[in-house]
């Protein structure tokens, strides 16, 4: 599974899921670790108040999670020279119904 990494702020996912209210976490968890799924050469920086996924140490990001209190946000990049896709899940949605677009957004980024 992919690299657990941060930049600076030495923060891990344990600390940042305190602050997921307990609704979201199946969700949020489920996108985590769909992300992470996608390849060895996956990259996690947990942020303040998200987490950003990228593809190797280069980190080309292609996926940026961030919880609210009725879903999640995700930014999804498919290449850099574009404005990332910004998709809403609620907490009663599964992440099927966005998994191909984060998977192509994993495979097309440079």
């Amino acid at each position: 599974m992919g690299s657990l990494i941060s930049f600076g702020n030495k923060r891990t996912y344990d600390d940042f899921k305190k602050q997921i209210p307990s609704s979201t976490l199946p969700l949020f968890d489920s996108v985590r670790t769909y992300c992470l799924s996608l390849g060895d050469n996956v990259v996690e920086d947990v942020r303040m108040h998200r987490i950003v996924f990228g593809k190797s140490m280069t980190f080309r990001w292609f996926a940026d999670i961030e919880p609210e209190r009725e879903g999640v946000i995700i930014k999804i990049q498919k290449n850099h020279m574009h404005p990332p896709e910004i998709v809403q899940i609620k907490n009663n949605q599964q992440i099927l119904e966005i998994s191909d677009i984060i998977k192509n957004a994993f495979e097309e980024i440079h």
